[in-house]
C-alpha cells in the first residue's frame, strides 16, 4: 500500500481533470537484489507504461530515491549506504517540477534537504529525457475523449444564483457552522436547476465544488483572506497536555483548532517487537505507530473499517517522523507501540497525530533524543502566482493545490510528505514552504508542547 501510494501521488494529479475513464496501473515485483529499490523501479516502470499507451497522459514522470552519505548526495543509495545514510528519500519530478516528497531523515537542515533535491532533480531530467525518447519512438497516439468538463453556462447560471451566499457560508472558523450553510445552498441549488439541466444533475455538484473552489482561491490569491479569518503564517488555536488515561504507561492530547488527536504510548519487552517479512531486508521493529480515523471525527455515522490506504499512510508518515529520535534497544530495552486516535479532523491530522506521539512518549518516560513537532503548508497558484500559507484545515486541503507536510525537531527535519493536486512545483516554492514549516515548528514546540511538558 505504501509502495503504490508513492506511485499514485505524482501521477494522478498529472491526468486530465475531466478524464472520467478507469486506469489501472498493475507493477509486480519479479526479483529485488536489494541494491536497486524495487519502488523506484515499478514507478519508472508505470510512467513508461503509461506515456507509451494511448492513455491521455502528456507528461513524464521519472523517480529517484536521495541519501546524504558522509555529507555528499548519493542518487538511488546502495543497501550498505541506506545503512549509514542521513536521509531517506523518494523523489519524483517531471522535466520542469518536482511532483512529489517522500522522506524520513536524521535531523537534516532544511538547507540541506533543499540542496540534496536540487540535485537529485538535475538527474532525474536526464531520465525524463530517456523516457521521452522510448515514447517518441514507440509511443501509440493518444484516444480522444468526450470531455467531462462543467458546462459554461450552467456554471454561469449557479454562479450569479449562489456566489454571494457561498461566501457567506465559507467565511466562518467553524467546520460544523460552514457545512449546515452550504448544505441549505446545495438544496436550493438543486431545486432550482435540476428541473433545467435534467441530464446534467450530476453537473451540478461539480459546478457547486468548482465555485466554492473559485471562491477560497480568489480570496487567498487576491486579498491574502483565509477562510477562518486568519494571517497567511497565522497557525489556529492551540492548545496540548499529558496524562489524561491514568492506567496507560504514557497519553498526549494536542489540538490545533477543530483538529485534535490523542496518543497512547505502551512500553514492553522487546520481545513484542513486530517481525517483518517484506521485500526488503528490514525483519522487525520495536517501534510501531498506528493512526485511527474513526468515522466519528469528520461527523459521519458509518461503520469503522479495517485500515485503509489513508490510515496506514498516515501512520508510516508518523512513524517515520519520530523514529529518529527514539533512543537506541542498548539505551531503552523496551519495545514501544504508539497509537494515536484522531477524535476530531479539520485538517492535518498526520501532523496532530506526531505533536501528541512525542507527549505521550516523553510521557510514559522514553528518553528520547529531541521533541518532534510537525505541520503541514498549503499553495494556491495561479499561473506564475502562488501563495504558501501555513496550517492548512480541512477546506484549504480540499480547494488548494498543495499538502507539504514537514515534521522535525530544533535541528532539522525528520520526515516530508508532499500531496499536490497541480502538475508541479518551481524549485522556489519547495525552498519557501521549508522555511515557513520550520518556523511554525519551533513555534509549536517552544509555545505549546513544551510547556505541557518540558522533558
Amino acid at each position: 500500500i505504501l509502495t503504490s501510494r508513492v506511485i499514485d501521488r505524482p501521477m494522478r494529479p498529472l491526468f486530465p481533470k475531466d478524464l472520467r475513464n478507469d486506469v489501472s496501473i498493475v507493477c509486480t515485483v519479479l526479483e529485488n537484489d536489494y541494491d536497486n529499490s524495487p519502488e523506484v523501479v515499478a514507478l519508472l516502470g508505470a510512467s513508461i507504461a503509461v506515456s507509451i499507451s494511448d492513455i491521455p497522459f502528456d507528461y513524464v514522470v521519472a523517480g529517484c530515491q536521495v541519501g546524504i552519505v558522509d555529507g555528499k548526495t548519493v542518487i538511488n543509495p546502495t543497501s550498505e549506504q541506506r545503512k549509514v545514510s542521513e536521509m531517506d528519500v523518494t523523489l519524483c519530478a517531471t522535466k520542469d517540477k518536482i511532483v512529489m516528497i517522500e522522506a524520513g531523515a536524521k535531523e537534516v537542515p532544511e538547507d540541506d534537504m533543499f540542496n540534496a533535491l536540487m540535485e537529485a532533480h538535475e538527474e532525474l531530467k536526464k531520465v525524463c529525457a530517456f523516457i521521452q525518447s522510448i515514447k517518441d519512438e514507440i509511443g501509440k497516439p493518444k484516444f480522444a475523449f468526450e470531455s467531462q468538463e462543467v458546462d459554461h453556462d450552467m456554471f454561469d447560471a449557479i454562479s450569479d444564483f449562489a456566489i454571494e451566499r457561498i461566501r457567506y457560508a465559507l467565511d466562518t472558523d467553524d467546520k460544523n457552522i460552514r457545512e449546515e450553510r452550504l448544505k441549505h445552498i446545495v438544496d436550493d441549488i438543486h431545486a432550482k436547476f435540476d428541473e433545467v439541466y435534467p441530464e446534467k444533475i450530476a453537473m451540478i455538484d461539480e459546478a457547486i465544488y468548482k465555485l466554492q473552489k473559485f471562491v477560497v482561491r480568489r480570496w487567498l490569491l487576491d486579498d491574502n483572506k483565509r477562510v477562518d479569518g486568519r494571517k497567511m503564517d497565522e497557525i489556529r488555536p492551540l492548545a496540548a497536555e499529558v496524562g489524561m488515561l491514568p492506567r496507560v504507561h504514557g497519553s498526549g492530547l494536542f489540538t490545533r483548532g477543530q483538529t485534535q488527536v490523542m496518543t497512547i504510548c505502551t512500553l514492553g519487552p522487546v520481545s513484542d517487537s513486530q517481525k517483518l517479512e517484506g521485500l526488503d531486508e528490514e525483519e522487525g521493529k520495536r517501534y510501531m505507530h498506528h493512526y485511527n480515523f474513526p468515522p466519528y471525527s469528520v461527523g459521519e455515522a458509518r461503520a469503522p473499517r479495517s485500515p485503509g490506504r489513508r490510515e496506514i499512510g498516515h501512520g508510516a508518515l508518523a512513524e517515520r517522523a519520530l523514529l529518529p529520535v527514539i533512543p537506541p534497544v542498548e539505551e531503552f530495552p523496551y519495545a514501544i507501540r504508539v497509537v494515536s486516535e484522531v477524535v476530531s479532523s479539520n485538517g492535518s491530522t498526520s501532523q496532530g497525530s506526531i505533536c501528541g506521539s512525542t507527549l505521550a512518549l516523553m510521557d510514559a518516560g522514553v528518553p528520547i533524543k529531541a521533541p518532534v513537532a510537525g505541520i503541514s503548508c498549503g499553495l494556491i497558484q495561479d499561473g506564475d502566482d502562488f501563495t504558501t500559507f501555513i496550517d492548512i484545515q480541512g477546506v484549504e486541503d480540499f480547494h488548494g493545490e498543495m499538502d507539504f507536510k514537514v515534521a522535525g525537531t530544533k535541528t532539522g527535519i525528520t520526515a516530508i510528505q508532499m500531496d499536490l493536486k497541480n502538475d508541479g512545483l518551481k524549485h522556489e516554492i519547495v525552498k519557501e514552504a521549508l522555511e515557513i514549516t520550520r518556523e511554525a515548528r519551533y513555534q509549536i514546540l517552544d509555545e505549546v508542547m513544551l510547556k505541557a511538558l518540558p522533558e
